[in-house]
């Protein structure tokens, strides 16, 4: 099959024990199951095993072994969340198949299982090509197009690139079609965009959209309360978010196991600000973790902060 949804190792939910502790010392490698249909409401982590997208567009592979890399970092965190979380697997996409498209609408469909089920879900990357999948599944699910949904991007690039074929720099590109030919309004925030990283004609793309965005040089320290000032006004227009978190947005330093290190990049403070600034707002339906690349990951670093945010995210 060019693609399909395969269990996770139990082997990955694996980690320290604290014994002879007072009151709850577990870890999420002591609690998180397997996905069952049925399952009680609560967190539904579902890996996209693909890079194809990045090698599509010319970046360094070795995005599709990030599910894994988030997990086994994931597996012995301390345990501090409400929901139960659920294991989904991953897709597997097969590169020798060429059909991310494939792909991309076999993890719609897993998405908008799980969302029809109650869970929020936490897509795990893999490059960024998982996004426009990812809003299908949660367009599928959201059946009434008056639902507004809106997609928040933190990332160094707007990812609106026109082409054939889809890549990991086309699907906020390919959201916007979706939404012009289902007649939902097209609602875009991307911020971190490196200016340098993006050039005349994906700006001139991104207004003729009507997306909005804030570059990294605006995201400052001092400037924290004005992005997430921003950030609320388009929440509260909206009925529905998907926050796609693309790892580059992150400093280079933070985050090096990326497809693009990103040479200035948006302080991991503030990310967590936005991550946690969603997650309150009550409509966070889904969020994408994308662009891991372990290959490149000194030290595990963004592997760490991939998981760090997936947590967040869960809460």
């Amino acid at each position: 099959m060019s693609f399909e949804l395969l269990p996770t190792d139990p082997a990955l939910w694996r980690g320290r024990v604290d014994t002879g502790e007072e009151g709850d010392a577990t870890r999420w490698h002591q609690h998180v199951k397997p996905w069952l249909r049925g399952s009680p409401r609560g967190v539904a982590l579902v890996g996209f095993a693909c890079d194809l997208g990045v090698r599509r567009n010319h970046g360094r592979p070795g995005a599709a072994a990030g599910p894994v890399a988030i997990r086994r970092v994931l597996a012995s965190l301390a345990w501090h969340q409400e929901l139960p979380v659920w294991d989904a697997g991953d897709v597997h996409v097969n590169e020798a198949g060429d059909d991310l498209e494939g792909g991309q609408a076999y993890l719609a469909g897993t998405v908008a299982d799980l969302l029809d089920e109650g869970h929020r879900v936490i897509v795990l990357g893999g490059g960024h090509e998982l996004a426009f999948g990812s809003f299908s599944g949660l367009a599928r699910h959201t059946a009434s197009p008056g639902a507004t949904i809106g997609v928040v991007n933190v990332d160094a690039h707007f990812d609106l690139r026109a082409g054939e074929r889809a890549t990991s720099g086309t699907p906020f590109r390919e959201i916007a079609e979706h939404c012009a030919a289902a007649g939902r309004p097209f609602r875009y925030l991307c911020l971190g965009v490196n200016r340098d990283a993006n050039t005349r004609a994906l700006f001139e793309t991104a207004q003729r959209l009507g997306a909005q965005w804030q570059l990294d040089e605006n995201m400052g320290a001092g400037q924290f309360q004005q992005v997430r000032d921003r950030l609320a006004a388009f929440v509260d227009g909206v009925d529905r978010v998907q926050l796609s978190i693309d790892l580059d947005a992150l400093p280079a330093a933070v985050a090096p196991g990326v497809s693009a290190p990103a040479a200035r990049g948006v302080a991991l403070e503030l990310v967590e600000a936005i991550v946690g600034d969603v997650v309150a707002s009550g409509k966070l339906a889904l969020a994408d973790i994308a662009e891991l690349n372990p290959a490149f990951d000194l030290d595990g670093r963004t592997a760490r902060v991939a998981a760090r945010l997936a947590a967040r995210l869960s809460r």
